[in-house]
């Protein structure tokens, strides 16, 4: 009878809702919810048990029988999350689901939602819980029923976009039972165990599930069995094996104690309280840091223009003025801006282009900003709190003298290409969030360089009109004259941007790229140490190289090999005694050390180009 009615219900609704995918999604799921049912959006064929009601293009909304989640072993929890605190998950009006994301290249899919559609964040509709790496990887979630209902519509849609920047594959709800709840609720780790330490060192903040008491002797079986010598793989059980949360925590505080550098760890509430101090950076030189704890990506978005020059161009002077070796340049291209998840990514964003900004990425810059996101305008008609451009000089370019106000209070007089613009000077905006940095050396003192602060979480901009990127050698430099001007400007044009990019949170103290330097097999163990050393015999070529499709390993027994260190190629000391660090005690370290396996054989190095694919294969 239930069934029969549920039925009536799916066709009441598509007789009343019919062509409005949207409202058909929204309505059923207001009045099912409460039901023991379940609802899918998925890019498949539906199973005979599930019940289809709607098909968007080949994508299905369908219901089945309610979805029970009781095994949470296997997941990762996210310390964010109300798992923490069982009893305050999920409202009546809230549902739990499992979404799953899969790889572009999996199924030559699309590599985001279509950018010509309003995109949908998943993680603005809801509360990520859990976690399971792998294909497909999996989020447990909960959101209210209508952001629920918004998230499915926006993958039936093609407007979903997954922070990983992995594709959706399927939507589910799922109900969440209370013995497991309670079960997470004794293993998580509580409140009073979460540092501040811990939240700075490891990503997103999370940590796995740890299992019961009664598991361990059956996971030590399974160690002492993978270290006689049996020829299989054995996974590391990263999100449910105390050994490896011992590991996590342990060797993260080992690493710090042993290390003679103090690791930067940001306050707690490091997104706030940090306007007071921007209104003063140019003028009290007072050195940024990136309070946002973005990478260290630096974006350079030209348009419409597809030109490779135009890009290598912007590029090469910002190399000029920061670490090659401390921030990565990408360009973001305009079909990017709606589509990929660049807004969390990216430490400073280049406006180069002079043509409209769409309406569209308008909006995704100033929700960058509002993030605490930094941008430099090179002759961008890109504005926003109040501040206009007025056209100067018929909008051509040309050569002009300007005054720039330096930290120091002094200014510095110098000759730039501008576009043809200023800014206005009755600027309508926050008098308190505006700033004049720059002004031509005129009659009317015309704004060419403008510093904009916004929301709260230490977002601003420093806006050009004269063009910092371009030197005498722009085909815009008609006469030698101008020649001459902005050659003899040049290293002057190079403090100013300096003296931005660093106002705008960069280093811009350059310094030479060290030498790679070997690798030292270290082990507080010595026992372990020479047990590794066996093992290792057969699993080297003759001459001790270890091969990969990225860097190979040379073992040698001492330092005196003199095998050259190359980024593809890397020596490895296997003798401790020779061992010497400024930077590393592996004293300290096995004094706070507190696993009984794990973290026994470590992999040191002064200088090497990535560990990622260090171990690769």
């Amino acid at each position: 009878a239930p069934a029969m009615l549920i039925t009536l219900c799916y066709l009441y609704l598509w007789a009343r809702w019919g062509p409005c995918s949207a409202a058909l999604v929204r309505s059923t799921v207001r009045r099912l919810h409460r039901s023991r049912c379940s609802f899918t959006f998925c890019a498949r064929q539906p199973r005979p048990e599930e019940r289809v009601c709607l098909r968007v293009g080949g994508k299905v909304f369908c219901t089945g029988e309610a979805q029970f989640l009781d095994d949470l072993n296997r997941w990762s929890v996210l310390l964010v999350s109300p798992f923490i605190h069982p009893e305050k998950l999920l409202a009546a009006e809230h549902i739990a689901f499992v979404t799953e994301s899969i790889s572009a290249q999996t199924e030559n899919l699309q590599e985001g939602p279509d950018s010509s559609k309003e995109i949908v964040k998943w993680s603005d509709f809801c509360s990520p819980l859990a976690y399971k790496p792998g294909e497909p990887f999996k989020l447990i979630a909960e959101a209210s029923v209508d952001n629920f209902s918004s998230l499915g519509i926006a993958f039936l849609e093609d407007r979903l976009q997954m922070d990983n920047g992995m594709v959706p594959h399927r939507i589910v709800s799922v109900h969440l039972q209370e013995s497991a709840l309670k079960e997470l609720a004794q293993e998580a780790p509580s409140a009073k165990e979460q540092s501040a330490d811990m939240d700075a060192v490891t990503p997103a903040g999370k940590s796995g599930l740890g299992r019961g008491e009664e598991e361990e002797s059956k996971l030590e079986e399974e160690r002492e069995h993978e270290e006689t010598g049996a020829g299989e793989h054995h996974h590391l059980h990263l999100s449910s094996c105390h050994e490896c949360l011992q590991l996590e925590n342990s060797t993260i505080e080992s690493v710090k104690f042993a290390s003679a550098e103090n690791i930067p760890e940001l306050p707690d509430d490091c997104s706030s309280k940090t306007e007071e101090k921007e209104d003063e950076c140019l003028e009290k030189g007072t050195k940024r840091i990136n309070l946002a704890g973005k990478p260290p990506n630096v974006l350079i978005y030209l348009g419409s223009e597809a030109a490779k020059a135009r890009f290598e161009q912007v590029k090469s002077v910002l190399r000029e003025c920061v670490g090659a070796e401390s921030y990565t340049i990408y360009q973001l291209h305009q079909e990017q801006v709606l589509r990929d998840p660049w807004v969390e990514n990216s430490l400073l964003l280049v406006l180069a282009t002079e043509e409209p900004i769409p309406e569209g990425n308008h909006k995704q810059f100033m929700k960058y900003l509002s993030r605490g996101g930094k941008i430099l305008g090179f002759s961008s008609s890109f504005t926003f709190g109040g501040v206009q451009i007025k056209p100067k000089n018929k909008r051509r370019k040309a050569v002009r003298e300007v005054l720039v106000s330096k930290k120091d209070s002094t200014e510095v007089k110098l000759d730039l290409l501008v576009s043809g613009c200023v800014f206005e000077e009755g600027m309508k905006g926050d008098p308190s969030r505006v700033k004049t940095l720059s002004r031509l050396n005129n009659a009317d003192k015309d704004p060419v360089i403008v510093h904009l602060t916004h929301g709260s979480s230490g977002g601003e901009a420093i806006l050009s009109q004269a063009h910092l990127e371009l030197d005498s050698n722009s085909m815009d430099v008609q006469t030698e004259e101008d020649f001459n001007l902005l050659k003899m400007s040049n290293s002057k044009r190079y403090e100013v941007l300096k003296e931005i990019l660093t106002c705008l949170g960069l280093s811009c103290e350059l310094s030479e790229i060290p030498e790679l330097t070997p690798i030292h097999l270290l082990s507080p163990d010595e026992e372990i140490h020479l047990a590794f050393l066996k093992w290792l015999e057969g699993n080297v070529d003759a001459e001790g190289l270890r091969a990969s499709s990225k860097v190979s390993l040379k073992f040698v027994s001492s330092c005196e090999s003199r095998v050259e260190v190359t980024p593809s190629l890397m020596p490895v000391i296997t003798e401790m005694g020779s061992f010497s660090s400024e930077h590393f005690s592996l004293k300290t370290y096995q004094e706070n050390l507190q696993t009984k396996k794990l973290g026994k054989i470590l992999l040191f190095t002064e200088v090497t180009t990535t560990t990622m694919s260090l171990l690769d294969g």
